[in-house]
């Protein structure tokens, strides 16, 4: 009975054929971690590359006053990599935290090289997918340089919650709402309340209502 390949699903790793992507997966580390657990830190050198096979992964900026920046989650069938897998010995320039059980399969540098070398599509599809990533970082870096923040909140409820529903469950603390736009979990509190008393939304403890989005749409348009 043949095995289905995971791999054969990610954009990048479909292109090669089902010799390399068998010997690939066959050759891969398996490596669990439970919610909360940390992948990488930042300032590691960590010449790696994963597929998550299952869960969901976190990149993290962290500054030394101890606030933290949820720069993006990557889910089921997606890839990422270490700084050190493109550029020797680079630090990370941020930590990767699961955030809910995950299963990754993991390959050093030097078990890809080979593979990628000789393979034009293969490295040609990398190569675009890390300058996507790179066109990503670059958005949040205009949001948080140009966005107020009123803005940004605005943005990740519509973002976070479903539009087809009106009631719906606070799957994001205060503090993990702060990770993700830049500032303190007091500073959120205090722009929720305000959103809650213009009409846009009803708050409590583990619930949003939501009155009228076109409010906070309105709040992304003035930023």
């Amino acid at each position: 009975m043949k095995i289905s390949n995971p791999l054969a699903e990610n954009q990048v790793l479909s292109h090669l054929n089902e010799v390399d992507l068998q010997k690939m997966f066959a050759s891969a580390q398996v490596r669990r971690f439970q919610d909360d657990d940390w992948i990488v830190h930042h300032g590691d050198v960590w010449p790696h590359l994963f597929f998550i096979r299952s869960g969901q992964v976190t990149a993290i900026k962290e500054s030394p006053e101890g606030r933290s920046l949820t720069l993006a989650t990557f889910g089921k069938g997606e890839i990422f990599w270490g700084l050190a897998f493109f550029i020797e010995n680079a630090p990370m320039p941020a930590a990767l935290k699961a955030s809910e059980e995950c299963e990754l399969l993991l390959w050093s540098r030097d078990d890809l090289m080979p593979l990628i070398m000789a393979n034009g599509k293969l490295s040609w599809e990398l190569s675009r997918l890390v300058i996507q990533r790179v066109q990503f970082a670059s958005e949040i870096v205009e949001q948080l340089a140009f966005q107020p923040l009123t803005g940004r909140v605005a943005r990740l409820l519509l973002e976070q919650y479903p539009t087809d529903q009106d009631v719906v469950h606070r799957h994001l603390t205060l503090d993990e709402m702060a990770s993700r736009v830049g500032t303190t979990r007091e500073i959120v509190c205090r722009i929720l309340y305000r959103f809650a008393e213009q009409g846009a939304i009803q708050i409590n403890r583990t619930e949003f209502t939501f009155l009228d989005r076109g409010l906070l749409e309105e709040q992304i348009r003035r930023s």
